[in-house]
């Protein structure tokens, strides 16, 4: 996206600029809107905290008490009042991400490109790290575009998704859309890989069953609605969950019920179109 490897054919456009267009003097004016999270920190091991953060303030020749206003603020933002003399041997893992973050955002750019910005990290400060950047992207109206592998972290923060396989974009769009229904094998295998409904467990529901096994996918306000309960009701059929899951894509609630419906054909088909009149997805696996 910043061009430090050009494309072979087609164009980078951020906002209205098409990168690939501009002279050699015009990009580095334009990288400086990009900012840059790397996956281990990357930061000048004899420097202190506040050089590490105004270093590119420095490149770009931005007056000294510009500076130090600026370095105060992205020390508050990130959270690391009180270390601002500290060196990166004296930080944690996380904190030193932090380092890295304000540093990517000294000059107030308009895109935040994160490579992998928490896989060195462990589980509770990966999720520090990521309210962090959510708070960031809201409250600094900055668009993040990460690379990751973790399906946490695109749950945790993520609107839009891409799905790349061998170097080609095989699938694009709402996370929640593309994460219910994938279309990609590659995208299907990252979902499966993070899903309990799996092939095998599906097929030891099915010898559980005693009626009809009918899946449910849900998300939104739908999610806290007793719809089943009453669809079935309604029938007079009678029916028990199998397996179920409840989680959220960012702040989009989401889920799926396996259940077992026992009633006869009608019942289970008028519960179907009840569901899907409400909304949900609902379909006879057995």
């Amino acid at each position: 996206m910043n061009l430090l490897e050009r494309p072979t054919k087609g164009s980078v456009i951020v906002g209205d600029t098409d990168l690939t267009q501009l002279s050699g003097r015009q990009l580095q004016q334009h990288r400086r809107r990009i900012g840059i999270i790397f996956q281990h920190f990357n930061l000048l091991s004899t420097a202190t905290v506040r050089d590490n953060i105004a270093f590119p303030l420095k490149l770009a020749k931005t007056p000294r008490a510009e500076i130090k206003a600026r370095v105060d603020e992205l020390i508050g933002l990130v959270g690391l009042e009180g270390h601002g003399d500290k060196y990166p041997s004296q930080l944690s893992g996380g904190q030193k991400q932090r380092v890295g973050i304000a540093r990517a955002l000294a000059n107030r750019p308009e895109v935040l490109l994160c490579d992998e910005a928490t896989s060195a990290l462990d589980p509770q400060t990966t999720d520090s790290i990521l309210s962090l950047l959510l708070g960031i992207n809201e409250k600094l109206g900055l668009t993040i575009m990460l690379i990751t592998h973790e399906m946490h972290v695109i749950r945790t923060i993520c609107d839009r998704v891409a799905v790349i396989d061998s170097g080609e974009i095989v699938e694009m769009g709402d996370v929640i859309d593309v994460f219910l229904h994938p279309r990609s094998h590659v995208a299907k295998e990252f979902v499966a890989q993070s899903s309990e409904a799996s092939g095998e467990s599906l097929s030891s529901l099915d010898s559980m069953r005693k009626g009809k096994l009918l899946r449910v996918r849900f998300k939104g306000e739908s999610t806290f609605e007793p719809v089943l309960f009453e669809a079935v009701k309604e029938t007079g059929a009678s029916f028990s969950i199998l397996q179920g899951t409840v989680s959220r894509m960012k702040r989009i609630p989401y889920g799926q019920l396996i259940v077992d419906v026992r009633g006869s054909g009608d019942d289970v088909e008028r519960i179907v179109n009840r569901l899907r009149e409400e909304g949900m997805e609902a379909e006879v696996l057995a």
